[in-house]
């Protein structure tokens, strides 16, 4: 089952990326066998509860998806995707916990699954690499050996092959603000497939 149609875009949509602060990508570059990035290492891996909302855009082929985003992490295995079009409403929410997937469409219609990315596939057309953004929308380079840091020992780059994709996702900006700072723009590519984020802010626990 695919929904063609599955976001309406409206002209605001459009300047839901460029409305945001922009601020200077990660220059430099710093070595991940330094203490530095150790200890920046353990500091978000022991982030467990969190959340971060802001905007959304995906970008292939014909097809352009803009939205607002919301996620919220309750523990490693336990988290939530909500998608909203640019009217505010629900158009995508997802509850990812252990022995339990729940998605709901933009209809109201619920669907249980044990694998939320093809789930998402079948449904809208876009191809989220879930597993792995939940450590690249922190600054983590997951299960990805093939990285980059900057001078200040942040995440600047990271390349992932997985199932013959390569994800490449490319950090543009920290919140300084944060302790550790934390990504607040970063873009996913996967051959002709964009993914684009901007993080408003953070709670952290």
């Amino acid at each position: 089952m695919k929904t063609s149609s599955f976001f309406r875009l409206l002209p605001l949509s459009a300047v839901l990326l460029t409305a945001c602060t922009v601020t200077q990508p990660p220059t430099g570059t710093g070595s991940a066998n330094s203490p530095q990035w150790h200890t920046r290492e353990q500091q978000l891996q022991k982030l467990k509860n969190y959340q971060t909302r802001g905007s959304f855009a995906y970008l292939a082929n014909e097809k352009k998806v803009y939205a607002r985003f919301f996620w919220q992490q309750y523990s490693p295995d336990n988290y939530k995707l909500l998608l909203l079009n640019p009217l505010g409403t629900t158009e995508l929410e997802l509850f990812v916990q252990p022995n339990m997937i729940q998605l709901t469409d933009n209809k109201g219609k619920k669907y249980l699954s044990d694998a939320p990315e093809a789930l998402i596939y079948q449904l809208t057309d876009m191809n989220i690499p879930l597993n792995n953004l939940k450590n690249w929308i922190i600054g983590l380079p997951g299960d990805a050996k093939d990285f980059q840091l900057d001078e200040n020992y942040l995440l600047k780059s990271v390349s992932s092959k997985k199932n013959g994709e390569i994800w490449k996702v490319n950090y543009q900006g920290y919140d300084a603000s944060t302790m550790p700072a934390l990504p607040n723009r970063l873009e996913l590519t996967q051959g002709k497939n964009r993914i684009k984020l901007k993080m408003d802010n953070w709670t952290t626990q």
